[in-house]
């Protein structure tokens, strides 16, 4: 769907001129016309003005039902308890925070030497 034609019928709904939307949102009428005709792609606070404009909740733009439209499934998604850390990488996360407080403390080519050497053990 292209969201001129929709405001367009939107706007033709309620009796409303494109002279009407300006005085409401103070846009040109030019402006609306050329959203109106998908010359212009309008930002979202533009959408937000046009549809306080239309008084109609801004989801309206975009979906023709009366009711908001369903939530998608997202079941397959982790729950927060899923998400929640286990024991094991919280012991690796303060591991690694003293290893950054540690490497704060020296300079940059003894950091550079101990990355190398790290990178060398690494490889083994």
């Amino acid at each position: 769907m292209i969201i001129g034609h929709r405001l367009r019928k939107l706007r033709e709904e309620k009796n409303l001129s494109q002279g009407d939307i300006e005085k409401r949102t103070g846009l040109l009428r030019c402006y609306i016309s050329r959203v109106e005709n998908g010359h212009t792609v309008p930002s979202l606070e533009t959408l937000e003005r046009l549809a306080s404009a239309l008084e109609v909740p801004l989801y309206q733009l975009f979906y023709e039902g009366e009711e908001p439209p369903p939530l998608p499934n997202l079941s397959g998604r982790p729950s927060t308890e899923e998400l929640v850390l286990d024991e094991e990488s919280e012991k690796q996360i303060r591991f690694f925070e003293k290893v950054r407080r540690t490497l704060e403390k020296i300079e940059e080519k003894d950091r550079q030497l101990l990355l190398y050497m790290a990178q060398k053990l690494a490889s083994r």
